[in-house]
């Protein structure tokens, strides 16, 4: 993954007296690493090839498994992302937690016999069919997508849940690669004392998508977050270790970008609120950072597709 250097004070110091090339390298930097991918992936000839990629919540899985498709597209091999999400059960079909409420963050909300028989048959026959799932009725509709896929194509399949066993065992083994990619570096200052830790900035990117995106109140994405935390702990991280590459999506700039937007929401959060200590933990680590004006970023960076948009730009 590279070294870097993930300290307050650099990071200020880049913020301050050159924010674009600071931006850049970043950029260069998680762009390697794509490379990397895309040319082991490329480099092997042997038809039909999967790669199940893994991840928690807000470490950048949906981007990363495009920026692979398209880097794999420009060096001649076609390839196609399929969600996990689009697998999941109907609402009234998931499993449900000893309160009663249902558990959307185990594997077993997912359809697991028809994820395996679709990605049997995209490898075998060259073709299948792919649900979609409609969060807003927490439903399977009744559009599917028909996939073909040639010879030497490749599909990826992200998800919380693409490293568990339970989704691979019965697949081939020689066509299956495995990826693990998380935030995987946390943020200390010179004290060596921790600002952010990975699942701070996980949040921080969560709690800004879900406003841009979701149009979700801070409150909310907190309440589930504990839930997604536990998740990701059961059935994510005893996993990790399984994969054949790990990404480290952390780009040093996004406190950066993400500060003013996160501090007006954590800001927000009730005095009476459960969440009232952990957002002012937040805040406190949040203001010690450097702005970077969010125009700067290009608009294929990661932090951009997945994470504030385009919402920042002059339209």
């Amino acid at each position: 993954m590279g070294n870097i250097n993930n300290t307050i004070e650099y990071i200020n110091k880049m913020a301050t007296e050159d924010p674009v090339g600071f931006i850049e390298r970043t950029e260069a930097r998680y762009d390697a690493i794509l490379d990397s991918v895309a040319n082991k992936v490329a480099s092997n000839g042997s038809g039909h090839q999967l790669i199940l990629l893994a991840g928690p919540s807000s470490s950048g899985k949906t981007t990363s498994a495009r920026k692979i498709a398209e880097k794999l597209e420009r060096m001649g091999r076609k390839a196609y992302s399929v969600s996990m999400d689009d697998f999941y059960l109907n609402k009234e079909d998931a499993p449900k937690l000893p309160d009663g409420s249902k558990d959307f963050e185990s594997v077993h909300s997912l359809d697991i016999p028809l994820i395996k028989k679709t990605m049997s048959d995209l490898l075998s026959k060259g073709e299948a069919d792919i649900p979609h799932f409609d969060f807003k009725i927490s439903e399977r509709t009744d559009e599917w997508s028909h996939m073909t896929i040639g010879k030497k194509d490749i599909v990826i399949l992200e998800g919380l849940h693409a490293l568990n066993p339970l989704i691979s065992d019965d697949l081939p083994k020689d066509s299956i690669l495995k990826i693990y990619i998380n935030v995987s570096s946390r943020i200390y200052d010179e004290n060596e004392k921790i600002v952010l830790n990975k699942r701070n900035m996980r949040f921080v990117r969560r709690l800004v998508r879900d406003f841009y995106f979701r149009n979700s109140s801070v409150e909310n994405t907190y309440g589930m977050w504990g839930q997604v935390s536990k998740g990701e702990d059961m059935y994510l991280f005893p996993l990790r270790d399984t994969a054949d590459i790990k990404i480290n999506t952390i780009h040093l700039y996004e406190p950066c970008i993400f500060k003013d937007i996160a501090l007006d929401h954590l800001k927000s959060v009730d005095r009476l609120s459960p969440f009232y200590s952990d957002a002012q933990r937040l805040i406190n680590s949040l203001e010690r950072f450097v702005s970077i004006d969010a125009k700067l970023l290009p608009r294929d960076s990661l932090i951009v597709r997945e994470f504030i948009g385009d919402f920042h730009y002059d339209k």
